[in-house]
């Protein structure tokens, strides 16, 4: 084929060796995290019924699913009238089927399809590819991984004050250390709403508090008189915009704030006792309220979260909250969970720019072999073999070149050592081992080499 017809669809990436490691390192420490935290691996489909997907992403979301063809004559089920209907009416005779647009649906459908198996409350983590057909931009892609993990079938608080101390740990683990972990309440918003007398009007008011980081103030509170909320209701909404900060500094003006609202008190009450929960589990460094938080208004009922990374150019790298009736849509109700999201290619890209990755995840093979003849070769497939036996990470270079080719082959794959194999090493049972950073180079026993692996941790 020619080089001009090769390419890939757009908003999708392939993904070099190089890059791969980093990623696995992000992958690796989150899941880490997530079974430390009692959390069970799952996965589910790439491709699911549309009746599962469609409906639950909005009229947008529908129309960024990606449907899949029915097999074989997908055709033979339509007529004339069917395409003269347009698509609507067509798309049902030639395609049953989707890909996953997020895993929080495919979770919903597996936890009502397995209730009477599952063991309450569930906690499952899910690491796997979803697809949106979206507009390809920067750091918006058509195919990306999502990490999500939840907690379906209790209402305790607990949940929440867990979901921080995991965001600490995952973060902590790869080196990220300034970062706000935002917290805010779908009850809250309420009662602001109600306060203000306008409790109709709540996700009008949302909308526009969530964009006070990017728009400023005066151009929130403009937007909100366009939208038909008078003057007084924006004057008493002021202090609200500056309310970011501890929740202990917080606390009072908030409740007063919020005194005439039942709705609103129960919202800072469920974040108070979440707060509590949290300074017991020793992370409450990076927790601060966000009164202006406002994300997923459509599914989330309790408490939101979002975390950003101060000290990079970046949005949010991680979100989540508690969701009442998660499984409801597929005819399970009332069951109550709480989940989080955790943005590998944004937090792939704030460690990029930070310099975060460690230099040496490259380095997948330990030791190459090298066998300068024949002969040699015999004798280091045998040795090769003695070393993956103990689980040493090695490969034997299989072509015959000059010493300097493998060389190079080590130094670009990071390999930290190279055993070189010949006549000369077979006959007097010592080895050339050489160190690739020091370039330091021994002459040992099969059996000194093999300590020497295990004791620098090779």
């Amino acid at each position: 084929m020619s080089s001009t017809h090769l390419g890939i669809p757009k908003g999708t990436r392939d993904f070099s060796p190089q890059t791969m490691a980093k990623r696995q390192y992000i992958f690796m420490n989150i899941q880490a995290v997530f079974q430390k935290f009692g959390f069970q691996p799952l996965e589910t489909p790439s491709m699911e019924n549309l009746s599962v997907l469609t409906g639950k992403y909005g009229d947008e979301g529908d129309q960024l699913l990606y449907k899949i063809l029915d097999s074989g004559d997908y055709l033979k089920k339509t007529t004339a009238e069917n395409y003269q209907a347009g698509y609507a009416k067509l798309l049902p005779k030639i395609a049953s089927k989707g890909l996953r647009y997020d895993l929080t649906v495919p979770f919903a459908r597996y936890v009502a399809m397995n209730r009477h198996e599952i063991n309450f409350p569930f906690k499952r983590y899910q690491m796997q590819p979803v697809w949106r057909a979206d507009r390809p931009q920067k750091g918006r892609y058509r195919e990306f991984f999502q990490c999500d993990a939840d907690v379906v079938g209790t209402s305790s608080l607990i949940c929440e004050a867990e979901i921080v101390a995991m965001i600490n740990e995952v973060f902590g683990r790869l080196g990220i250390t300034n970062f706000s972990i935002h917290i805010n309440h779908r009850k809250f918003l309420a009662g602001v709403a109600e306060a203000i007398g306008a409790p109709g009007k709540i996700s009008e008011l949302a909308v526009s508090l969530d964009k006070l980081t990017k728009i400023g103030p005066e151009k929130v509170l403009l937007e909100l008189q366009n939208k038909g909320f008078d003057k007084d209701q924006c004057d008493y909404l002021k202090p609200l915009l500056g309310w970011k900060g501890v929740w202990s500094d917080l606390k009072a003006p908030l409740q007063d704030f919020l005194k005439n609202s039942s709705v609103g008190t129960t919202g800072l009450n469920e974040i108070n006792t979440i707060c509590d929960y949290v300074t017991t589990l020793n992370a409450s460094g990076n927790l601060i309220f966000n009164a202006s938080l406002a994300r997923g208004l459509t599914y989330y009922t309790g408490s939101i979260f979002e975390v950003t990374v101060n000290n990079a150019d970046m949005g949010s790298v991680c979100g989540g909250g508690r969701y009442d009736d998660l499984t409801g849509i597929f005819g399970l109700p009332d069951v109550s969970g709480v989940g989080i999201s955790f943005g590998v290619d944004r937090i792939y890209d704030v460690m990029e720019q930070l310099k975060l990755f460690p230099e040496n995840l490259m380095s997948f093979t330990n030791v190459l072999l090298i066998a300068m003849d024949d002969q040699s070769q015999g004798y280091a497939l045998g040795l090769l073999s003695r070393l993956r036996s103990l689980d040493i990470a090695c490969e034997l270079y299989p072509d015959r070149a000059k010493l300097k080719k493998p060389l190079n082959y080590a130094n670009k794959k990071g390999i930290p050592m190279v055993v070189l194999i010949g006549p000369e090493e077979i006959e007097s049972g010592k080895l050339s081992v050489k160190q690739m950073v020091s370039g330091e180079q021994r002459q040992l026993t099969e059996d000194q080499l093999i300590t020497t692996i295990t004791k620098e941790n090779l």
